[in-house]
């Protein structure tokens, strides 16, 4: 069975950090990109950043400059959150483009996600 499983999440004070992990699982023939999305109350998801497996890196604007995506490997990824505002509180979803087993092609896999609150 493939999975995605974020950690890190918490609860953390406005100007602080915290650093995402997500680790890919199970038969896995191949990943293309992978990013990060989160989602806040009553809002949609929205896309935070992505990386491709040649090391290309994009970031949403209101991240630039705090966060950083990174890929340890084909099936680890991280995002390091500094600077931490209270807006930057949601579930965040790790996912991947990926070949598995059982299958003739790439598709979207989502992890469970985790929370990070940022307050006071």
């Amino acid at each position: 069975q493939v999975q995605l499983v974020e950690s890190g999440g918490g609860l953390v004070q406005p100007g602080g950090s915290l650093r995402l992990s997500c680790a890919a699982s199970g038969t896995i023939f191949s990943i293309n990109a992978m990013a990060w999305y989160r989602q806040a109350p009553g809002k949609q998801r929205e896309l935070v950043a992505t990386i491709t497996n040649n090391g290309t890196i994009n970031y949403a604007d209101s991240v630039k400059g705090r966060f950083t995506i990174s890929r340890r490997g084909a099936k680890t990824m991280y995002l390091q959150m500094n600077s931490l505002k209270p807006e930057d509180t949601a579930v965040y979803y790790c996912n991947a483009d990926m070949w598995v087993r059982g299958t003739t092609t790439f598709a979207d896999y989502w992890g469970q996600g985790t929370q990070v609150t940022v307050s006071s």
